[in-house]
C-alpha cells in the first residue's frame, strides 16, 4: 500500500470541497472495497477523507411517504429496519444476499452503490484493463469471461457491476442525493447514476469530481410481491452470476431489474410490459441487444429461468 495523507471531514460540504481541491483524493467510510484495492495498488489515493463523523447514518420518513436513507447507514441496519422489511422487501433481501455479516456491518449505503467491479482482470495488475489503466486494452475480451457482462458492454470493457443493493434500488426507482464542492445539491435517478462503459469504462458514474453522495431516497411503497433471487457459484460470500429483483402486482404487472449481466443494474421499463406474458417474453426484450461470449452465453437462459422461478413464487 502506498503512503497517503488523511483527514476527518466535519460536514458534507467540507468533505466535497476537500476532495475537489486535493489531487487524487478519495472518500472513505466502511472501506470494505477501497482498502482492498489500495493493498493491491489498484487504487492509489494520495489523500483519504474520512466521512464517518458526518450525520448521514439515519433512515427517515419523507413527506411523500417514502424513506430517505443516509449515505452512511450500514447495510446490516438497512436490511433490518422494520420499515424496509415491511415496505421494501426486495431491498432487504438483496442486502442480505450480499457479502458476509461482518462486511455488512461495516459497508455503507453509498459505498455499496460505488463498488468497483470484481472482474478478475481488473484485479490482476499484470494484465491489461481499460478500467484500471485507460487505453491499455481489455484482457477479458477473448479471455475467461464466464462471470462477465452479456449486455450493455463495449469493445473496451465487459465487466459487470457487483452490487446486489443497487439492483433492488433500481427496481424501486430510488433517487441518489448528492452535494457538490460548490455547495449545490442535486438528485440523480438511480437509472442515471451508473454509466455504461462505452470507450471510457474507467468513468463508472455521472458523479463529478468531489461530489459526495449524502442519501438515497425511496419513493412511497408500491406494494406487490417483492423478491430478490441471486444465483451464484456458492451459497454465501459470492457475487451474482445472475440476480433478479422483481416487484409483481396482483394484476400481473410489475418491475424487473437484473444483476450480474451488465456494467450497471439492468432494467428496461419497456420489457416490463411483457410480464403478463411470462419470463421468456421479458428476457427476450431485456437481452435484445445482448452480445454474450461463448463462456457466458448461459446467462441468457439462466436469467430467464431465474425470473420464471421468481414469477411463480410471486403468483403462488
Amino acid at each position: 500500500m502506498r503512503a497517503f495523507s488523511y483527514e476527518r471531514a466535519t460536514s458534507p460540504g467540507a468533505a466535497a470541497t476537500a476532495a475537489a481541491s486535493t489531487a487524487n483524493a478519495k472518500f472513505i467510510a466502511g472501506g470494505t472495497n477501497l482498502l482492498d484495492l489500495m493493498k493491491l495498488e489498484i487504487e492509489t489515493p494520495a489523500h483519504l477523507i474520512d466521512v464517518n463523523d458526518l450525520a448521514l447514518d439515519r433512515i427517515e420518513q419523507t413527506a411523500d411517504g417514502g424513506l430517505r436513507i443516509g449515505a452512511l447507514v450500514r447495510n446490516t441496519d438497512l436490511a433490518a429496519d422494520a420499515r424496509v422489511r415491511r415496505d421494501y422487501g426486495v431491498l432487504s433481501r438483496a442486502l442480505l444476499a450480499g457479502a458476509s455479516g461482518q462486511l455488512r456491518n461495516k459497508a455503507t449505503t453509498a459505498g455499496n452503490l460505488l463498488q468497483r467491479t470484481r472482474c478478475p482482470y481488473f484485479y490482476d495488475t499484470d494484465l491489461p484493463c481499460n478500467k484500471r489503466k485507460p487505453g491499455s486494452g481489455c484482457a477479458a475480451i477473448g479471455g475467461f469471461s464466464r462471470q462477465l457482462a452479456v449486455v450493455g458492454a463495449s469493445e473496451a470493457c465487459i465487466a459487470t457491476h457487483p452490487s446486489d443493493m443497487a439492483v433492488a434500488m433500481r427496481a424501486l426507482d430510488a433517487v441518489v442525493e448528492t452535494v457538490r464542492p460548490d455547495g449545490a445539491t442535486r438528485s440523480i435517478p438511480i437509472a442515471d447514476l451508473h454509466r455504461l462503459p462505452g470507450d471510457s469504462p474507467e468513468i463508472e458514474t455521472v458523479l463529478q469530481p468531489g461530489e459526495l453522495i449524502t442519501a438515497v431516497a425511496l419513493p412511497k411503497p408500491v406494494g406487490g410481491k417483492q423478491a430478490y433471487r441471486k444465483v451464484r457459484d456458492r451459497a454465501s460470500y459470492a457475487f451474482a452470476l445472475v440476480s433478479v429483483a422483481a416487484i409483481v402486482q396482483p394484476d400481473g404487472t410489475g418491475r424487473v431489474a437484473l444483476g450480474g449481466v451488465a456494467h450497471k443494474p439492468w432494467r428496461l421499463e419497456a420489457a416490463e410490459a411483457k410480464l403478463p406474458d411470462g419470463a421468456k417474453a421479458v428476457t427476450a426484450r431485456l437481452f435484445a441487444d445482448a452480445k454474450p461470449t461463448k463462456d457466458n452465453a448461459y446467462k441468457l437462459q439462466l436469467a430467464e429461468r431465474t425470473l420464471a422461478a421468481v414469477l411463480r413464487e410471486a403468483r403462488a
